[in-house]
């Protein structure tokens, strides 16, 4: 039993010391296999073309909290993604933190900086403004939960509409009336064939004039063209985006020098060197136990 190690050398350093202590043996790179009949998991962002070669293979592991970037796992593999505590307190920290500057019209203030501009506008407390939370796993609560101790009046929604402690959650059926009551919207979906293009021109339409968006998610959800006509009609008054289509944005897109929007390079989050290799090894143990993997993905449903 070996895993495959298919990733950047600073995090592999860290793993290989860790899976050594546990007893795991772990290989660096396709070059240094020697036996692929000993490989029985994978880490990786993107895994080899050729995974017939491994005859022995049970999992693999993103070693990032996404996997939109894989591809269809052959008969018997499992897919895994990175669960890991610090993934879900970055994210939250970063939507909480694009919630906050856009709630108290942070892009507008930076614009008026840059022109020496020192005019007041208004202030709203939170309590005057309501989010709507687009992905209601493991983050999407916990950001319900802390948003709403600040004193936001959080909704989610999921395509599943289960219900949450956090907040109440709308359902698939329930997406117009959703979007009509969100004055700040949070996307955190995975990207899915369902979700791909989903914030389109009609979609946007359907938020309070004057809403805010928050970004999260994965860039090819949000259509930026729609995004810009949305900005200009005021449909939309500012947005927040960790994530853009392409990625990174070419140096003389629009988005850039826009002032009503704000653009972080895809950094809401980093897995943790020891956080993942911690994982890699409750999915070990959890695929050689037969119990339920950690992170494991429904790969009909793509997450």
């Amino acid at each position: 039993m070996a895993l495959l190690y298919l990733s950047v050398p600073e995090r592999g350093a860290v793993w290989a010391q860790m899976l050594a202590r546990a007893g795991v043996e772990m290989v660096m790179g396709e070059a240094a296999v020697t036996d692929p009949a000993a490989i029985t998991h994978i880490a990786c962002w993107q895994p080899p073309e050729d995974l017939a070669r491994y005859p022995n293979l049970r999992a693999v592991i993103s070693v990032g909290a996404g996997v939109d970037q894989m591809p269809p796992m052959p008969e018997g593999v499992i897919l895994s993604r990175t669960i890991a505590p610090g993934i879900e307190q970055m994210v939250r920290d970063w939507v909480v933190m694009a919630v906050l500057a856009l709630h108290r019209d942070l892009p507008l203030y930076i614009a008026q900086a840059r022109e020496g501009c020192w005019q007041l506008h208004a202030p709203r407390s939170a309590h005057e403004a309501r989010v709507g939370i687009m992905g209601m796993g493991r983050i999407g609560q916990l950001v319900a939960q802390t948003l709403g101790a600040l004193g936001f009046e959080v909704a989610g929604w999921s395509r599943s509409g289960q219900s949450t402690a956090e907040c109440a959650v709308y359902d698939q059926a329930g997406l117009p009336e959703f979007l009509a009551r969100s004055d700040i919207l949070v996307c955190l979906l995975p990207l899915t064939g369902q979700t791909r293009g989903l914030m389109d021109a009609a979609f946007l339409a359907q938020l309070p004039q004057g809403a805010r968006l928050v970004q999260a998610g994965r860039g090819p959800q949000l259509d930026l063209e729609a995004l810009r006509t949305a900005l200009d009609s005021g449909r939309i008054a500012a947005a927040m985006l960790d994530v853009t289509d392409p990625e990174p944005l070419p140096a003389d897109h629009w988005a850039w020098a826009d002032p009503r929007v704000l653009i972080t390079p895809h950094i809401a989050a980093k897995t943790g060197h020891e956080e993942g290799a911690r994982h890699v090894l409750a999915v070990i143990e959890a695929t050689t136990n037969g119990t339920p993997v950690p992170g494991q993905v429904d790969q009909a449903k793509g997450y």
